[in-house]
């Protein structure tokens, strides 16, 4: 192959065809070669033919002495020629660096602030964005999810994929804990669902009043909603919101009943239930049914039934007289059975 100092671009396709590697590569017969010519001072030019990269790679020249021998070239002066393109290099890298750095330097004072604004709240528009966005926080999550969770219908589907989701948090030994409405505990999907995933890693409380959802992943990330239609959601990674609102669903989750601790609606003695308390407490801030029926997680009409047993207890004949009533009867003073608890 190598009979002359001539036909180079002819020997170097050859080379790259059955010698396709790069000195920091070299292949075993190369670097026996290479390091038999070394110790030598010398290596037949014929010998070299079984190592071509030898000479693609300027790791031996011919010898003017004699056409059939190739000289090595020695490894301080191979190391040199390739290194000193490199620091080269890193050189014009370095004084580009600065450059840039002399740029943006009047800008970094202003910079930073806006940028901090800007990352901790991420506006989600959109069904898919906002599942995608929870999708992928809750499959990174490594310690604790919580969830506020009012009370609406589950559909089989969502059934599936959530219990899908929590087994690979089960998996990952993640901690949930969930928060829901009284009325859960009369609710077949969600019912089915706890009973699903009860072993210990998750946890299930309810309250008789949520207002909004909530989801807190590993302490770092929150969601919340931005409009009634569920539509927009905000992503909360500001240290200082994620720790409000995780004292927020501590002072709900101290005040909430464990799912397996039977009903919340026991009667106490003076024949009021603890949903009809909470009624009690909205009526007489002025809250009309429909808004009290939201807030408690129940259909408006379930909300008049109870209603209407509040006004036979206490007597009411209408309900401005049964607001006058709750107020007058000390009923709001009381504490009913539980409340209170830290659980």
């Amino acid at each position: 192959m190598f009979r002359t100092l001539g036909g180079g671009d002819l020997t170097i396709k050859r080379v790259k065809a059955t010698h396709p590697h790069t000195v920091t590569a070299l292949c075993d017969e190369g670097s026996r070669l290479y390091a038999a010519a070394l110790r030598s001072g010398r290596v037949a030019r014929a010998d070299a033919e079984a190592a071509p990269c030898l000479m693609e790679l300027a790791l031996l020249h011919p010898d003017p002495d004699d056409s059939a021998w190739l000289l090595p070239v020695p490894p301080a002066v191979a190391l040199a020629r390739r290194l000193n393109p490199i620091e080269r290099e890193i050189t014009e890298r370095r004084q580009l660096s600065v450059e840039l750095a002399q740029i943006f330097e009047p800008f970094m004072t202003i910079g930073p602030e806006a940028n901090t604004a800007s990352d901790a709240i991420t506006v989600l528009e959109g069904s898919e964005r906002i599942n995608a966005a929870l999708n992928l926080a809750t499959s990174q999550s490594q310690s604790e999810l919580l969830t506020v969770q009012p009370s609406d219908r589950i559909s089989e589907a969502s059934l599936l994929r959530g219990l899908e989701r929590d087994r690979h948090l089960i998996e990952r030994g993640v901690k949930v804990r969930s928060l829901y409405q009284h009325t859960a505990r009369y609710n077949p999907e969600k019912l089915a669902y706890a009973a699903q995933l009860s072993d210990g890693k998750f946890e299930y409380r309810t309250i008789d009043e949520l207002v909004e959802r909530l989801i807190i992943v590993d302490e770092s990330i929150a969601f919340i909603p931005a409009r009634d239609d569920q539509k927009v959601a905000l992503e909360l990674r500001h240290p200082g919101v994620v720790r409000y609102l995780m004292k927020v669903f501590e002072y709900l989750w101290d005040r909430a009943v464990p799912m397996s601790a039977g009903g919340p609606y026991a009667v106490d003695s003076d024949g009021i239930t603890e949903i009809q308390y909470s009624i009690a407490k909205l009526l007489v801030e002025g809250h009309v049914d429909e808004a009290i029926a939201r807030r408690l997680g129940m259909n408006v009409r379930t909300c008049r039934a109870h209603i209407a047993k509040l006004a036979q207890s206490l007597g009411s004949g209408s309900r401005a007289q049964l607001g006058y009533l709750i107020a007058q009867s000390g009923l709001l003073e009381q504490t009913l059975p539980g409340e209170g608890d830290t659980r």
